[in-house]
């Protein structure tokens, strides 16, 4: 029997699909392992199925795989071209079955560039359609997923699914080519390593080492401040010079002269003035990402990731969006009135919903596909970061619609002996919609004590600050992705994971700020003498529009694609023409990085060799590069990535490292009979009792004995059913004892 079949892009879709859909309830069927929907929607017979991202690859067609330059790719089943993928094959067995029967074809994938081409790919390959029907929709609850049916379109939205084709076609041609250039530019070294540099990637690098430059070129210009700490309404208050900074010191004395000993100053005026601040935008997915590190330190690809998971749920809307706007369709009311179900957000939502008119502050940037972010309004069932990254959402959803806030600022000129100093305070007056964005505002109150003209203020200290003028701040891994919007490189979905691809290259480190490395600022440095086309910021923007002109059907992919040849083929002739000096250089810097990265300090037995982190079967290790002289190893920790710190133990002398996790981060001693591992004093005594069997402590989470466990980090009391129970006690006053002189 003939039946509509839908595809979404991933199995928590389909299932809201099939509920969403279902006149009664849908049917679950399994296939190969694989699961999908049957429902009944009034009189159709409805199939949903899934797949699982991309089940297509692009892969070169044939030839000598080390050959470039090469454009002879097409797609192919992504299970056959990587193994990482293997398990997609069987989604797409499920669905090339279900499409023998099919007689209506609909495509539900996200709708962006990448959605578009999954499902443009599915049509065309799976189920040999030359097209087919359309659900757009923004978020996946019942009501829109409904409605998104009904009001299927009768095509694809072939703008985006060429675009998209496009844009993995570029990124192949680019990254193939470059990578085989740069790995056989090593290779003419007489080494091997394989390396790679991306069509984005590359100006994405080329900006964060031009920071580094800016910062190394940084000369600190010297300047001085002169402070006044005083007293007003038995009140503090300091003010500052209103010359600010004094670039040449004696003028800075000669105030200091001028004002010494004095004991009082006089207000020779009070300004106040009041400013409205207008409420925040709705969120696009970069000013969602800036903010959660901002607030929570949550790492752009994370909030993302996050972000993702919780419209899959049906929590909030299309994460993968640039739109700062929020249009009435969405229906604020309705939302307001289910997100005043969450106790947390009643009062506030019901504040809203007195309003006359519900008006949201809504920004300039829009997205042809989605809105700007929005909760559902459907009480989300999550905690810890996904329960963070909700609630922001959710207030500055309420926030966008509340009035703006009103600050006074607030300016005392104080005259002491004809030198004014000036104070400056800030406070809000009246909240608006602070009250509603809550914890997010952190904006500073200072407020000054009531002064009026005339009055003396007691001087308690005036005292002259020198100080230099600090170099450039690096990018932080949220400020980069501004960035690079701001540049034009990348997308809103791909600009998180092109720098964090960086990190994994090694050409950039650090976690609150990015610093590029040695790899990365030579790598750099090699590539603009002899090939900068490779990085060239203007090439990789102008085939960014050429991308947005095909999706806005302007322009022929062919012919974009055909251009993009022609510059590949330039830039590899000179990439060909210097490929020793460029192997010989990017060699020199990666051992040099590779050796930065992981050197730990001086062997503690040899003495002349360096301890560095290795490589092995079993995970990493410490070991001394003098070895096989020297044979010295140290075991790591396999739960944490390890990192030098540049420290040597105070007890022992040994080296060292910083072992990193999710949540935290802790240095340690390499040395495991380090007395820094040791337990003393009450604590001690009563694990040694533990241990021994002396005394018996109970688990608190299973009610097992607790025992004496140690580790590389020192010791600990642990479950003995573990693994079972994993409950875990720190031994807290581990006081190393002093080495003796």
């Amino acid at each position: 029997m003939a039946y509509t079949l839908i595809i979404s892009e991933k199995p928590a879709a389909a299932k809201k699909i099939a509920e969403a859909l279902a006149d009664g309830k849908p049917i679950k069927e399994n296939l190969f392992g694989v699961p999908y929907f049957k429902v009944t929607h009034g009189k159709k017979d409805i199939v949903v199925a899934c797949a699982v991202g991309h089940l297509y690859a692009l892969d070169q067609d044939k030839g000598n795989r080390a050959v470039f330059p090469v454009f002879d790719i097409s797609w192919k089943e992504a299970g056959e071209v990587r193994k990482t993928a293997e398990f997609s094959s069987k989604y797409l067995k499920v669905i090339k079955k279900l499409a023998k029967d099919a007689n209506e074809f609909v495509i539900a994938t996200d709708l962006d560039i990448e959605g578009e081409t999954i499902g443009f790919n599915i049509l065309r390959f799976a189920c040999r359609q030359k097209d087919g029907k359309r659900m757009r929709f923004s978020t996946l609850t019942k009501e829109e997923l409904i409605k998104s049916f009904e009001n299927r379109t009768p095509t694809i939205d072939w703008g985006l699914a060429k675009a998209g084709e496009t844009r993995h076609f570029l990124d192949f041609y680019n990254g193939i080519n470059y990578s085989r250039a740069l790995t056989s530019a090593y290779k003419s070294t007489g080494g091997f390593k394989i390396l790679s540099i991306g069509r984005v990637q590359g100006p994405a690098l080329k900006t964060i080492v031009d920071k580094e430059k800016e910062i190394k070129a940084f000369i600190p210009v010297p300047y001085w401040q002169i402070e006044l700490n005083g007293k007003a309404k038995q009140r503090d208050i300091n003010a500052w010079h209103k010359e600010d900074k004094f670039w040449e010191k004696q003028k800075a004395e000669t105030v200091m002269t001028k004002v010494k000993g004095q004991k009082e100053g006089i207000v020779s005026s009070v300004e106040k003035k009041s400013f409205k601040q207008q409420p925040p935008f709705p969120f696009d997915l970069t000013s969602m990402q800036v903010e959660a590190y901002k607030v929570h330190k949550i790492q752009p690809k994370d909030t993302l990731a996050i972000a993702q998971e919780l419209y899959t749920a049906g929590y909030i809307s299309y994460p993968r969006t640039s739109s700062q706007v929020l249009p009435k369709e969405i229906g604020y009311s309705k939302i307001l009135k289910l997100l005043s179900s969450q106790p947390m957000y009643k009062e506030l939502c019901n504040k809203l919903l007195k309003k006359p008119t519900l008006n949201p502050n809504n920004g300039s940037k829009t997205d042809p596909a989605h809105p700007a972010i929005y909760p559902t309004g459907i009480a989300p069932d999550v905690e810890g970061r996904e329960r963070k990254i909700y609630d922001l959402i959710a207030r500055r959803f309420m926030a966008t619609f509340s009035d703006p806030a009103t600050r006074e600022t607030m300016k005392v000129d104080i005259n002491v002996n004809e030198e004014i100093f000036i104070a400056k305070g800030t406070r809000t007056t009246e909240k608006g919609w602070f009250e509603f964005y809550g914890p997010y505002v952190m904006l500073e109150e200072e407020e000054l004590p009531p002064v009026t003209q005339g009055e003396k203020i007691a001087v308690k200290k005036i005292q002259m600050h020198e100080k230099e003028t600090q170099p450039p701040k690096r990018y932080t891994p949220a400020s980069i992705i501004k960035e690079l919007e701001k540049r034009g490189l990348g997308t809103k979905a791909t600009r998180a994971s092109i720098v964090d691809t960086l990190f994994q290259r090694n050409y950039v480190t650090g976690t609150k700020s990015i610093e590029a490395t040695e790899l990365g600022i030579r790598t750099i440095a090699t590539l603009e003498k002899y090939v900068p086309r490779i990085i060239d910021e203007e090439l990789t923007r102008h085939f960014e529009d050429e991308m947005e002109l095909i999706r806005e059907e302007k322009k022929d992919k062919d012919q974009v694609l055909d251009e993009s040849k022609v510059a590949i083929v330039k830039i590899i002739d000179d990439f060909k023409s210097h490929e020793k000096k460029i192997g010989k250089e990017l060699k020199a810097a990666q051992i040099e990085t590779r050796d930065a990265l992981t050197t730990i300090g001086k062997c503690p037995k040899c003495k002349e060799g360096d301890l560095q982190i290795r490589k092995g079967k079993f995970g990493a290790f410490v070991a001394c590069n003098k070895y096989p002289d020297c044979k010295t190893t140290f075991s790591l920790p396999s739960n944490a990535m390890i990192k030098p710190c540049g420290k040597v133990c105070e007890i022992c002398g040994y080296p060292m490292v910083k072992a990193i996790k999710k949540k935290s981060a802790q240095d340690f001693c390499l040395n495991p009979e380090c007395k820094s591992k040791y337990i003393e004093g009450k604590a001690g005594k009563e694990a040694k009792a533990i241990a021994k069997g002396e005394i018996e402590k109970k688990c608190p989470t299973c009610g097992a004995n607790l025992a004496l466990r140690k580790s590389i980090y020192g010791s600990f009391l642990g479950c003995s059913n573990y693994p079972k129970c994993k409950y875990t006690e720190k031994l807290e006053n581990q006081t190393p004892e002093q080495p003796k002189q």
